[in-house]
């Protein structure tokens, strides 16, 4: 990959108290799908649900939506393919700011904010996280408030449903767990040409 530059960007859960969030580095050359496989990984979301980016376009003069669009035409709005936009055409340090959903149902919201550009650094593999803090939200919890409840539970060992949660968790769950040495990212074009699991 034949890159210059590199955008660093923290990504932030929204509404998620004690904070879940992670910073990280990409190529400018990146698409918006790019971004977001490499958010999945650094999360810690499976990619198993529909996904959208919402930035300003400085040439549309408005924002746009850009993710997986809808091939049925019944969309209320325009999404434009992520495989078709580069993080370069839209961040800069004048628009530096998006809103990135994951999971239409859970509705996770995401802020993500381009920090600074900086050069490449020579022997670095990226993307690349070199930051975070906790636990990314198990899949399918009910969004924000059925994690704020799922914690509750699994941190009452009397609750009557402590047992069955901690179960479909697959055992244990620690949300201030996060190490970076763990984060794994694919290659996005490779994953772009998988069968999607969206549910």
């Amino acid at each position: 990959m034949d890159f210059k530059r590199v955008y660093q960007f923290r990504v932030d859960l929204k509404d998620v108290r004690p904070p879940v969030w992670r910073r990280i580095q990409v190529p400018e050359s990146y698409t918006f799908w790019d971004l977001h496989v490499a958010i999945q990984d650094a999360m810690g979301w499976m990619d198993c649900h529909f996904h959208e980016f919402e930035v300003y376009d400085p040439s549309a003069r408005h924002d746009v939506r850009i993710g997986i669009p809808d091939e049925s035409g019944l969309s209320a709005y325009e999404v434009i393919s992520g495989r078709e936009r580069k993080i370069a055409d839209l961040f800069n340090a004048n628009n530096n700011r998006a809103r990135y959903t994951y999971d239409f149902g859970d509705d996770w919201l995401h802020t993500v904010v381009l920090e600074k550009i900086i050069p490449r650094e020579k022997g670095v593999q990226y993307p690349v996280c070199i930051k975070g803090k906790r636990a990314c939200p198990p899949e399918d919890c009910g969004g924000v408030y059925g994690y704020e409840e799922f914690l509750e539970i699994i941190g009452d060992p009397d609750n009557e449903e402590h047992e069955e949660m901690l179960d479909w968790v697959g055992g244990e769950f620690d949300p201030e767990d996060f190490n970076i040495r763990d984060v794994r990212f694919r290659d996005p074009d490779k994953y772009f040409k998988e069968p999607f699991r969206f549910g």
